[in-house]
């Protein structure tokens, strides 16, 4: 068997312990962005669905109406990861809730912290925002991520269900009432 070097060894503990950042993203991080959800969407096995499109994420990101906001992580300059988040709001709490769309690491950055150090981030604007919560939703099958979650202190919520209307089951429910309400205005006239 083969031992590391000295100078392999050193290499390897000096990318590890090379210093994080974390900012803001900006629409000149787009490409950079596209780049990691994709990765994001072949990890989570879900390549079919990615149909991320530079010119609407650059409007609804970076535009006058933002919905959402994002961190990128950089170790030696390098993107590793990035989290993508936007405020919802709990009328139980009467507080804004800092809901955490995507997160991801690089596969080779895992375990170096930079999921920690978003997540910390996160947290930070979270209190800074007078959030009373912060919430994302996990694959049932990424063990690796619900373990990561668990020691950070995270619950994972088991009785509620994530629910959704997509394609053209949303666009028919959007024209469920407003066809009742022009077959009651016709039946008027």
């Amino acid at each position: 068997m083969k031992t590391p070097s000295k100078n392999a060894k050193l290499a390897t503990n000096s990318a590890k312990n090379s210093t994080l950042r974390i900012r803001p993203g900006t629409s000149r991080d787009v490409p950079v962005m596209l780049s990691l959800i994709r990765a994001l969407a072949k990890y989570e096995r879900l390549t079919r669905e990615f149909r991320a499109d530079a010119t609407r994420f650059r409007r609804d990101g970076f535009g006058k109406r933002p919905y959402f906001e994002t961190q990128i992580c950089t170790r030696a300059g390098r993107p590793v990861g990035f989290a993508l988040y936007f405020f919802t709001y709990s009328t139980f709490l009467s507080r804004p809730t800092l809901y955490v769309e995507d997160l991801f690491v690089l596969p080779d950055e895992r375990g170096k912290g930079a999921g920690k150090a978003l997540l910390s981030a996160l947290a930070r604007i979270a209190i800074r925002k007078r959030c009373g919560r912060m919430e994302w939703a996990v694959l049932d099958w990424n063990l690796p991520a619900i373990g990561f979650y668990r020691r950070l202190g995270a619950q994972l919520r088991k009785d509620w269900i994530l629910t959704r209307l997509a394609g053209a089951d949303l666009r028919r429910l959007a024209r469920a009432t407003q066809n009742r309400r022009s077959a009651e205005r016709g039946h008027r006239t």
